[in-house]
């Protein structure tokens, strides 16, 4: 895996659980970010209302290779 890398910070969301919102977020920026490689979950934590888990959230950076132009 040589080269040089770069990554970006998102918060996935999902009302079934932490890794629900860990592939939406994934699949989000399969559509605009290319060569990811990898992803560090950063925090985890939900929201609730009333009385009742309403969302799961993740903190998530995932990281990509740099394209070098010939």
């Amino acid at each position: 895996m040589p080269g040089t890398y770069k990554f970006t910070e998102l918060v996935g969301t999902s009302p079934v659980s932490f890794a629900e919102a860990v592939k939406a977020a994934v699949a989000e920026a399969a559509k605009t970010v290319r060569h990811m490689d990898w992803f560090e979950v950063v925090s985890e934590r939900g929201r609730i209302v009333d009385g009742k888990v309403q969302e799961f959230q993740v903190v998530l950076k995932i990281g990509f290779k740099l394209e070098r132009t010939p």
